[in-house]
């Protein structure tokens, strides 16, 4: 297990240090999509809950989706602020580590919420009739149960393998949070169990959703081909296209950032990464309330009843 003197042991990040002249305006910007996180996310699950038109699968699992783009982007958007506005950028290693559980938990639930909102499209293009028979009440629940416990089985895992490795008197992180491959890096033991764990694991627990998202659109696409009408096609396709712009920005930032060429042997973090983060991270839960809010009819009816 970890061994090291805690009252030396401090975790620094670097954040935006880089770029000293630009931290009040970035600052600003970050708090502002923050605030829109926020607000955008309570909005669309207050229509949820308080219209019950809205009480159908497809709704409870955006329900759950806005509470995990909450906590997902609280986990980390909080510190680099503070981190923005002083000139303390430390961590204890127990704060780190915690912050790591979190980032890592509510980004593997949005992944597997993801998959399981694109499977309720599936079903519904797929096979209308059965729709409601087959995406029951049970059903659903187990299905969001699931994607809790198998995020938090993700996190806990990786925080724990990291607490197994060595750390002592002040480590600077190259990011504005505790993200697990930056830690990892500064170890003063070896790391590469930990990044190969990530690598392995990691496929499975990222890759068997995201699998599911494309196979499910797959079907929906042959769905869709089949009917004979432009319109209804149009028509069709609407329902799950807000879905699938927000997975596109989701894994694409991913992407770019965790399965560049380098990852495994250069471990260091650039600016650009750093803003690639930011990407999945603020930029996607930020746009969720609003892509819903704005192709949603049903979502913008409601909106329009808390609005007047």
């Amino acid at each position: 297990m970890f061994v090291a003197n805690s009252s030396t042991l401090q975790f620094v990040l670097l954040g935006f240090s880089d770029v000293p002249q630009l931290r009040i305006y970035l600052f600003l910007i970050f708090f502002a999509m923050y605030l829109v996180v926020v607000i955008g996310n309570l909005i669309i699950l207050s229509c949820i809950v308080n219209d019950r038109a809205l009480h159908s699968p497809m709704y409870f699992f955006l329900s759950n989706l806005s509470l995990v783009d909450i906590g997902f982007t609280s986990s980390t958007i909080p510190t680099l602020l503070s981190t923005l506005l002083s000139s303390t950028r430390s961590l204890s290693f127990p704060s780190c580590i915690t912050q790591m559980f979190y980032f890592i938990f509510f980004g593997i639930l949005e992944n597997n919420l993801l998959a399981v909102m694109a499977y309720d499209r599936y079903v519904a293009i797929c096979s209308p009739l059965r729709y409601t028979a087959m995406m029951g009440h049970s059903l659903c629940i187990l299905l969001v149960v699931i994607s809790w416990v198998a995020a938090c089985f993700h996190a806990l895992l990786h925080t724990l393998m990291a607490t197994t490795l060595h750390y002592a008197g002040i480590k600077h992180v190259n990011h504005f949070f505790c993200e697990i491959t930056a830690v990892l890096s500064i170890s003063d033991s070896d790391a590469t169990p930990n990044f190969s764990l990530i690598l392995a694991e990691g496929a499975v627990l990222v890759g068997a959703p995201f699998t599911c998202i494309i196979l499910s659109y797959m079907f929906i696409l042959v769905a869709l081909f089949q009917l004979h009408s432009t319109q209804g096609r149009q028509k069709t396709f609407s329902t799950c296209s807000s879905h699938l712009t927000i997975v596109c920005l989701f894994y694409g930032t991913i992407v770019s950032v965790y399965f560049r060429p380098s990852f495994g042997g250069d471990r260091t973090v650039g600016i650009g990464q750093r803003v690639a983060t930011l990407g999945y991270n603020l930029l996607t839960p930020m746009l969720n309330p609003i892509i819903y809010g704005l192709r949603n009819k049903a979502i913008k009816r409601v909106m329009g009843k808390v609005f007047q």
